[in-house]
C-alpha cells in the first residue's frame, strides 16, 4: 500500500497515466492505432506520427523548462521559430546553400535568446514583459524577411531536417532525442541543474553565496532561443516553406502548458525534463484524439481544456489530499472523557 502511495506521488505518475488513457481511447476508435509497420525501410504508425508532429513542441518545451527553472518565462519562442524558418528559407531561395542558411538561422536564434537574457538581467525588466517585446516585434521581423509572402524552397537536403528519415526513423525524432539526452546530461550529471534550481529558488541568495545568477539566466534564455530556432527549421523544412505570420503561432502557450503538465512549477526551482516531454506528448496525443474521435470543431477547445484541467488537478497534492483525508484525531482530553463516560 505504501509503495502504491509513493508511486502516485511521483511527478511523472499522473502525466504518464493520462497519456496512456489518451492512447487507449484512440485504440477504442482505431483498433490498429498502436500498431507499427515498416514500409520502404521506414517505420510508420500513429505513435511515430505523434512523435514526429510533436517534435518541434518537445524541443521548444525543453528550452522553456530551463528558463522556467530560473524563475523566468519566454513568450518569444513562437516569434523565434518564425524568424529562424523565414531566414533559412530566404537564404536558400536566394541561392545560398545550407552551409550558409543553417548557421545564419541558428545564430540569429542565439542572438534573440541573448537579447531576452540581457533585458532580464542587465536592465531588470520582468521576464514576461521582456519576452513580450520580442514576441510582438519578432513576428514583424519574420514578416519583413519573407516580404509578407510565403517563401517556398526546393531542397531535398533541407527537407531532411523535418521530413526526412534516417535509420528508419524520422530525422526530427532523432534530433529531439539527441537534444534531450544532451540536456539531461548537462543538467543531471553536472552541477548545472542544481545551479539553475538554486537561481530559480532564490536568485539573490544564490548571488550572495557566489553563484553568478545573471550569467545562468542569460544562458537559459540563449538555450531556449536555440531550441526554438531548431524547431523553426523543423517546421519550415517539413513543408519546404516559411510563413512569417503563422509559423510557430501560439507554440509558446503549448510549451508552457507542456512544462506545467510535466510537473514543473512556474515559480521556478526544481524542474523535470522528462515530465516536460510527457506533457508535450499529451498535448500532441490530445490533438490526435480529437480528430480520431470525431469531436466537433466547435467543442475542440472545451474538450482540450477539460483534459488539461483534469491533469492539473490530479497533480495537485492539495486536491488529492481531499480524497484521502482522515477524520481529525480527538484531543487527548476528549479521549479521556469518552473513556470515563464509557
Amino acid at each position: 500500500m505504501n509503495r502504491v502511495a509513493a508511486l502516485t506521488r511521483h511527478t511523472l505518475f499522473w502525466p504518464v497515466a493520462v497519456w496512456v488513457v489518451l492512447l487507449l481511447a484512440n485504440v477504442a476508435f482505431t483498433p490498429g492505432f498502436l500498431s507499427l509497420r515498416i514500409r520502404e525501410g521506414h517505420l510508420y504508425g500513429s505513435l511515430i506520427d505523434i512523435l514526429l508532429f510533436g517534435a518541434p513542441l518537445i524541443l521548444v518545451a525543453l528550452g522553456m523548462t530551463v528558463v522556467i527553472a530560473t524563475g523566468g518565462i519566454d513568450l518569444s519562442v513562437g516569434a523565434t521559430v518564425a524568424i529562424s524558418g523565414a531566414l533559412a528559407c530566404h537564404l536558400i531561395a536566394g541561392g545560398h546553400g545550407l552551409i550558409v542558411a543553417l548557421p545564419a538561422a541558428v545564430g540569429a536564434s542565439l542572438l534573440l535568446g541573448l537579447w531576452n537574457g540581457l533585458l532580464v538581467t542587465r536592465l531588470g525588466i520582468q521576464p514576461i514583459i521582456a519576452t513580450l517585446i520580442l514576441m510582438v516585434a519578432g513576428r514583424g521581423i519574420a514578416q519583413l524577411i519573407t516580404g509578407g509572402q510565403i517563401i517556398t524552397v526546393d531542397s531535398g537536403a533541407y527537407k531532411m531536417i523535418g521530413g526526412g528519415y534516417w535509420l528508419g526513423l524520422p530525422f526530427s525524432i532523432l534530433l529531439v532525442a539527441a537534444a534531450l539526452a544532451a540536456t539531461l546530461l548537462l543538467t543531471r550529471r553536472t552541477a548545472l541543474g542544481l545551479l539553475l534550481e538554486s537561481v530559480g529558488g532564490n536568485a539573490e541568495a544564490s548571488r550572495l553565496v557566489g553563484i553568478r545568477s545573471s550569467g545562468l539566466i542569460v544562458l537559459a534564455y540563449v538555450f531556449c532561443g536555440l531550441c526554438a530556432g531548431i524547431a523553426g527549421l523543423m517546421i519550415s523544412s517539413n513543408t519546404l516553406s516559411a510563413d512569417g505570420n503563422q509559423a510557430g503561432l501560439w507554440i509558446e502557450l503549448d510549451a508552457i502548458l507542456a512544462v506545467v503538465l510535466g510537473g514543473t512549477a512556474l515559480t521556478g526551482g526544481r524542474f523535470s525534463l522528462s515530465g516536460t516531454v510527457v506533457g508535450a506528448l499529451i498535448i500532441q496525443t490530445l490533438d490526435t484524439t480529437i480528430y480520431t474521435a470525431g469531436i466537433p470543431p466547435r467543442t475542440t477547445l472545451v474538450f482540450s481544456a477539460a483534459v488539461v484541467t483534469v491533469v492539473c488537478l490530479l497533480q495537485s497534492p492539495a486536491f488529492r489530499a481531499k480524497f484521502r483525508r482522515r477524520p481529525p484525531a480527538l484531543p487527548a482530553s476528549a479521549s479521556a472523557e469518552q473513556e470515563v463516560t464509557a
